[in-house]
């Protein structure tokens, strides 16, 4: 082999070697791209704040990740612990009780995390523009109002919104069953309204004192359950993954099941409500492909981890 030749052979095993797995070039190569990787990320989650994240969200602690170049909203929730609670009405106490909303039974709930605040139109949207998922009814003055609850939306949309945010995160989220959803809003003593038993017009955006019209998510703090959950009393109605059947609540009697096309279950009252609508333990029920313009939901999680954030 000529001396030129061999010069060249030799540089070229060189550079092999150096470049090799393992080597110091290429734990350096590797860390630079990781870096590179990294900053891309960072500069993606910026612009996507910019473009779908208010300001007071990010205050209140919802937060704007990016996986795979996907932006989603994790939201901040609330830790309810395992134990019993009354579920239900007892018309000794709340003469306003409907008929479904009997007989009021004593039940326990294992510990779940449920969302603070409903869904809102800034985590939904970064849902329609990542699945192609077709969008709610007056979608773009929707979009004007970021921080309100997204409306116009079936169940069948919020059960998918679930399970995507499932897949981004890799936490189980999914819709609460309404015992868990009824917990969260009124305590283990059967609280009437989130706040407690007398009405008060001024914690709750309801037919009596608001505006007719949805409001931001974080308007009437006062209104916060025991859990401090919020909005669990007016603003949207919310859809729960229960199948509407009469009371005693049981889980196991096929009212959970995902795939039954009968009626399910929403609560807590909206806008347009009176304060009977707007109870913790009213029950309306409706098919699972409509949507309305008072029509939202909430989250609740079962894997906690360092991804949620608690408030």
């Amino acid at each position: 082999m000529e001396q030129k030749e061999y010069g060249k052979a030799k540089q070229t095993a060189w550079l092999v070697l150096e470049n090799a797995p393992g080597s110091l070039e290429w734990e350096r190569k590797a860390e630079e791209a990781r870096k590179a990787e990294e900053a891309q990320k960072a500069r993606r989650a910026e612009e996507l704040e910019r473009q779908y994240f208010p300001e007071k969200l990010k205050q209140l602690g919802y937060e704007v990740k990016e996986r795979d170049g996907v932006g989603y909203i994790v939201p901040p929730v609330c830790a309810i612990p395992a134990g019993t609670f009354l579920m239900g009405s007892d018309k000794r106490k709340d003469t306003q009780a409907g008929d479904n909303e009997t007989p009021q039974i004593r039940l326990p709930l294992g510990e779940y995390e449920i969302g603070k605040y409903p869904v809102t139109v800034a985590e939904y949207r970064l849902f329609v523009e990542a699945t192609n998922r077709a969008a709610p009814s007056q979608w773009e003055e929707q979009k004007k109002r970021p921080e309100h609850p997204v409306v116009y939306v079936t169940w069948k949309d919020a059960l998918a919104y679930t399970k995507w945010l499932s897949e981004m995160t890799g936490k189980h989220w999914k819709l609460p069953s309404e015992a868990e959803w009824e917990k969260a809003a009124r305590g283990t003593e059967g609280r009437i309204y989130p706040w407690g038993d007398e009405w008060d017009a001024s914690k709750a955006n309801t037919r009596e004192q608001g505006p007719k019209e949805t409001t931001p998510v974080w308007m009437y703090p006062q209104g916060a359950s025991i859990y401090k959950v919020m909005d669990m009393a007016g603003n949207v109605w919310e859809w729960t993954n229960t199948v509407y059947k009469e009371y005693p609540y049981d889980a196991e009697d096929g009212r959970e099941d995902e795939n039954s096309t009968n009626n399910r279950v929403l609560r807590g009252g909206s806008w347009g409500s009176l304060a009977r609508n707007a109870r913790a333990a009213i029950r309306s029920n409706v098919g699972p492909d409509f949507s309305l313009y008072d029509w939202g939901f909430r989250l609740a999680c079962f894997a906690l981890s360092a991804g949620s954030k608690r408030t």
